[in-house]
């Protein structure tokens, strides 16, 4: 699983950044990817990367903002010129599928595929083989969301040793075993998976916030997070500042990744008021309420590796 960050600036694009954006890469062997928000000239970003619309599974929208979303409709008519570009679907707050019907009514958008548009609340709001997805609100001048991605495990390998030594024949059953499901052999004897599968290996989570400020949801949403992503829009001091415009500090964002205990944090959402060597100082001071911060950086990848597998 990767991260790109396709923009990191708060309210107004700058010279060297793009309004937010970010692309979650998803692992082998669907090679897709999520995004999560759509700012203005985010199709624009993704020219220069990797990234290929008719890979594109799902759109998370944390809130309405204009910096969120403006750049939505044009990707999604984009999107139509691409081939094999399967259904998609759009997760995101009240009013998100009458901003998309207003525009796309008044313009004679025909996109070309299924769009599934859904207004999510807080809980679970996808359930599938490879992930959980868990939303919930946070706190900022209109609902914003936040999303807790939770990988599910990967099954443990097969003990080809002592397979061979129970005389399992290699197909199918080995398929069933990996799964987790006891076998019986042609002579009667019955394999346990327990016996010759190793131990489950943990997915990964990742946790992607929308504006904020410091509050309840963000910790819950983030608790033992692999990798946290958490606004930053004002220096620590400018609290009340930011407080007023329903936003967090670097400072707020190091003690949510701390009461968290999440293992990293990648802040993003920058005042155009701090330039890059500004926001690498900003992160560096608060390294001793949370040592494993870094910002984001436009364009950048950031890997979010699985701990090495632990066979039984």
């Amino acid at each position: 699983m990767q991260l790109m960050f396709l923009g990191t600036s708060a309210g107004r694009p700058t010279r060297s950044r793009n309004v937010t954006s970010i692309a979650l890469s998803l692992p082998e062997p669907q090679c897709g990817f999520w995004l999560f928000d759509v700012g203005e000239g985010t199709q624009h970003r993704m020219l220069g990367s990797k990234l290929k619309l008719n890979k594109l599974e799902r759109i998370f929208i944390t809130h309405l903002h204009g910096d969120h979303i403006y750049g939505l409709p044009g990707l999604l008519s984009s999107r139509g010129y691409f081939e094999g570009a399967g259904p998609l679907t759009i997760y995101g707050p009240q009013g998100l599928r009458a901003y998309l019907d207003s525009i796309f009514n008044l313009t004679g958008v025909h996109l070309g595929y299924e769009l599934h548009v859904v207004e999510i609340t807080e809980g679970e709001i996808i359930a599938d083989d490879r992930f959980v997805v868990e939303a919930a609100e946070l706190q900022h001048r209109l609902p914003s969301f936040g999303f807790r991605i939770t990988e599910r495990p990967l099954s443990g390998q097969l003990n080809l040793k002592r397979l061979a030594e129970l005389g399992v024949p290699a197909g199918p059953l080995f398929g069933k075993l990996k799964r987790g499901e006891d076998v019986t052999l042609a002579c009667g004897t019955t394999v346990t998976a327990s016996d010759v599968v190793g131990k489950p290996h943990p997915g990964r989570v990742v946790t992607i916030l929308g504006d904020t400020r410091p509050c309840e949801n963000a910790v819950r949403l983030a608790c033992n997070a692999d990798l946290l992503v958490h606004e930053a829009t004002f220096a620590g001091g400018l609290e009340e500042k930011a407080a007023a415009y329903g936003h967090s500090t670097f400072t707020q964002a190091a003690e949510i990744a701390r009461d968290a205990g999440a293992k990293r944090l990648v802040v993003t959402h920058f005042s155009s008021r701090y330039d890059d060597e500004e926001v690498a100082e900003l992160a560096n001071g608060v390294k001793g309420i949370f040592e494993q911060i870094e910002p984001a950086v436009e364009m950048a990848e950031i890997n979010v590796p699985r701990l090495p597998l632990t066979n039984s």
